[in-house]
């Protein structure tokens, strides 16, 4: 992070001179430490991001491939007009721990056409779906897989904090 800041220092002066270099070198410093001792930031944090790294690039791939799965649907339900949609409000629990992997889930369920988040209260999602379909395997969904390995991933003892 030092050398990122360090770079963006030099870039935006436009040139490289002696007394520029020592003063980016003390601002970047200075950066680091505030950004240590108020804003909780640490190498162990970064090198944790770096590791699951490639576990939100796969999830990333999946979210936008159940995006496009959905739109689909969705679709199919507005443009054929024999087809009648039977909204509900789903309620199901989930193993997840952490409250960055609960918000993850929420987030990409809201995300993906057709259904939205209510509420979440502890372990117990409630979800309004625009057709019963949309619901059907909702609580062992690959969201919910993918975020119990980077759980259990960032969990173990390979990344702890």
């Amino acid at each position: 992070m030092f050398f990122l800041i360090f770079a963006v220092w030099l870039i935006l002066n436009g040139k490289v001179t002696v007394e520029i270099c020592l003063f980016g070198v003390g601002i970047s410093a200075a950066l680091i430490f505030f950004m240590c001792r108020f804003m909780g930031y640490s190498l162990q944090k970064e090198l944790l991001l770096f590791r699951v790294s490639p576990l939100l690039i796969r999830y990333l791939w999946v979210l936008i491939k159940e995006i496009v799965k959905a739109n689909v649907s969705v679709m199919k339900i507005i443009l054929s007009p024999e087809l009648q949609p039977e909204p509900a409000l789903v309620f199901f629990d989930t193993e997840l721990r952490t409250g960055m992997a609960k918000m993850m889930l929420a987030n990409s369920i809201t995300l993906t056409p057709g259904t939205i988040t209510v509420s979440v209260e502890g372990r117990r999602f409630c979800v309004h779906c625009l057709d019963r379909e949309l619901a059907e395997g909702m609580e062992e969904s690959v969201f919910v897989e993918l975020l119990e390995e980077m759980e259990n991933f960032c969990l173990s003892g390979i990344c702890r904090q």
